[in-house]
């Protein structure tokens, strides 16, 4: 079942630009609130350098990255969580997503009306933590009200749930997301059962100006300041010059604008990694002459769940599965030559596979 990463914010953020240039998806981004009403699903090509030295080593017929998915929502405004606009809409679809990308706006344009009048984006991300807040408090009131019952009989470990729901209701009305709340096994799994809005993962992602796009702006530090106690990460990010980066066919075209720019490489590939690694994922490698492709897991995965991602026979019938690192792999420079230095592991059921990992499976079905 795929991991997705929600994009989210206000309407007329940049939501739909930054999808665009994502994904080359071509959703409707437009100058009005709820150009996106329907959430658009896209599939990013995950940047990977390693994949590109494997196969130079190589030489295969097919080189293929791995990819994850991603999904740009509806706008959000005041008064969601009561149903206004499309709020009932924008809660569905958040609920499905596993880590949420907030865009907020952090430039100053007057051809592009801010639904709100100004721009401010502290004000803007308060009022998406508000409603989904009001959400959750919705969710936890209902599963009060059920602990409050179970809580009749004698056993401690409900009477200790339903102190534990109280006190992150308390964390909630305080105008803090769930996110926030750090707490025991049984919270965890409590708040993993709940699952609640503003539990998911989070980066925000500053939309500025270009001349914004290194050092930010009085927008950015503001805001800055105002998730410093998040420990979310922040990226600045300008959705119109990413949008004229994806539209350069050209490899070396793209590579010059960037450096024009100053940038070290696409802001989209520092968006795509922290939309990965938010969703808890890593990568693993396959070399052969045939193909050298990249492999999506889940971080803590073992052995046979990642054969299993090849294909289900490899995970039921698994036998063993080699496994060189990558750091090795470059330093012999072929897998017969890892061999004859003895780094080549021969693993089992229990291997906890690590991101880089060069792997082959044995199996029988």
């Amino acid at each position: 079942m795929p991991l997705y990463c929600g994009i989210v914010g206000l309407p007329n953020v940049g939501k739909s630009t930054l999808f665009n240039a994502l994904t080359n998806a071509k959703a409707l981004a437009a100058n009005y609130p709820f150009a996106t009403k329907e959430p658009n699903v896209g599939v990013i090509t995950v940047p990977d350098q390693r994949l590109s030295k494997l196969a130079e080593l190589v030489q295969p017929q097919k080189v293929v990255p791995t990819t994850v998915e991603i999904v740009d929502i509806a706008g959000l405004i005041k008064g969601a969580s009561k149903g206004e606009g499309l709020g009932n809409q924008f809660l569905a679809n958040i609920r499905e997503v596993d880590a949420i990308a907030h865009v907020v706006r952090c430039f100053d344009n007057d051809n592009v009306v801010h639904v709100d009048g100004s721009v401010d984006p502290v004000r803007d991300k308060e009022i998406i933590d508000t409603e989904l807040i009001f959400k959750d408090l919705e969710t936890l009131e209902k599963r009060i009200e059920k602990l409050k019952k179970q809580a009749k009989s004698a056993d401690p470990h409900d009477k200790k749930l339903l102190a534990l729901a109280e006190e992150f209701k308390g964390i909630l009305e305080q105008g803090k997301p769930a996110r926030t709340i750090h707490t025991d096994d049984d919270g965890k799994a409590l708040l993993k059962d709940l699952m609640l809005l503003t539990a998911k993962p989070i980066i925000y992602i500053c939309n500025v100006d270009e001349n914004s796009v290194i050092d930010g702006n009085a927008h950015t530090k503001a805001f800055m300041e105002a998730v410093k106690d998040e420990s979310a990460e922040v990226l600045l990010i300008s959705a119109a010059i990413e949008e004229e980066i994806a539209q350069l066919e050209d490899y070396d075209e793209k590579l010059e604008f960037v450096q024009e720019m100053g940038l070290a490489e696409p802001g989209v590939n520092r968006v795509i990694m922290s939309c990965y690694k938010l969703l808890n994922l890593l990568t693993y490698f396959t070399a052969g002459e045939k193909e050298v492709r990249a492999w999506t897991v889940r971080n803590g995965a073992k052995a046979p769940e990642a054969a299993g991602v090849i294909h289900t026979d490899f995970e039921k019938g698994f036998i063993r599965a080699e496994v060189i690192a990558y750091d090795d792999y470059l330093k012999y420079g072929s897998e017969s030559a890892v061999k004859e230095a003895g780094k080549l592991a021969v693993e089992g059921k229990e291997y906890i596979v690590k991101d880089g990992d060069v792997m082959h499976f044995r199996f029988n079905v």
